[in-house]
C-alpha cells in the first residue's frame, strides 16, 4: 500500500487560524484534482466515529494534551493511501506545525514538492475568526482564545517556513488581497500543481 505514495505530489499548506487556508485549498482541489487533508478534520472524524482509537484521542484531547505525533502521521498516511487511486496530489493542511513533524513526514511518507504559505495579518485573522464565531458555535472562536492560538501559531510555524525556505519550495499567497488576485496567485503555480 505504501508504494501508492512513492511518487505522490505533496503540498504542505500552512497559515494561521483564519488566514484562509481552507478557502485556498478548496480552489486548488477544484482546479487541480488534489485531495485536501486537514489533520484537525481527521482527528475530529476519528473521535466522532467512536472507534477505539477515537476514544483514546478524545481522552487525550480532553486532558488538554497534544495527540502524539506518530498517531497524527499515521492518520494522514491512512487517508492518503485511501485516496491514492483517485487523487492527483495531496494538500496537507495545517501540517507540519513544527520542524520535527515535517522531518518525520518526509521519513515515513515522502518529501513535499511545495510549502504553500497562506499569509494574513494578525488583525485580519482575528476579525475573520470572530466573524466565524458568530455562526460556528466553536468554543475556540473567541478573542482571548484566538490570540493564544495565533501566538502559538507564530512560535511554531515561523521555524517551519524558515526550514523549507532553505529548500526553495516555499510559495506565499497574500491572503489580504481580493479573491480574484488570490486566484491569480494560485494560477501562477500551475507548473507546480500540474507537473
Amino acid at each position: 500500500m505504501e508504494d501508492k505514495l512513492k511518487d505522490a505530489k505533496i503540498v504542505f499548506v500552512v497559515g494561521g487560524p483564519g488566514s484562509g487556508k481552507g478557502t485556498q485549498c478548496e480552489k486548488i482541489v477544484a482546479k487541480y484534482g488534489y485531495t485536501h487533508l486537514s489533520s484537525g478534520d481527521l482527528l475530529r472524524a476519528e473521535v466522532a466515529s467512536g472507534s477505539e482509537r477515537g476514544k483514546q484521542l478524545q481522552a487525550t484531547m480532553q486532558k488538554g494534551e497534544l495527540v502524539p505525533l506518530d498517531t497524527v502521521l499515521e492518520m494522514i498516511k491512512e487517508a492518503m493511501i485511501a485516496k491514492a487511486d483517485v487523487s492527483k496530489g495531496y494538500l496537507i493542511d495545517g501540517y507540519p506545525r513544527e520542524v520535527k513533524q515535517g522531518e518525520e513526514f518526509e521519513k515515513k511518507i515522502g518529501a513535499p514538492a511545495l510549502l504553500l504559505y497562506v499569509d494574513a495579518k494578525a488583525e485580519t485573522m482575528v476579525k475573520r475568526l470572530m466573524k466565524r464565531g458568530e455562526t460556528s458555535g466553536r468554543a475556540d472562536d473567541n478573542e482571548e482564545t484566538i490570540k493564544k492560538r495565533l501566538d502559538l501559531y507564530y512560535k511554531a510555524t515561523e521555524p517551519v517556513i524558515a526550514y523549507y525556505e532553505k529548500s526553495g519550495i516555499v510559495r506565499k499567497i497574500n491572503s489580504e488581497l481580493p479573491v480574484d488576485e488570490k486566484i491569480h496567485q494560485i494560477s501562477q503555480l500551475d507548473c507546480v500543481f500540474d507537473w
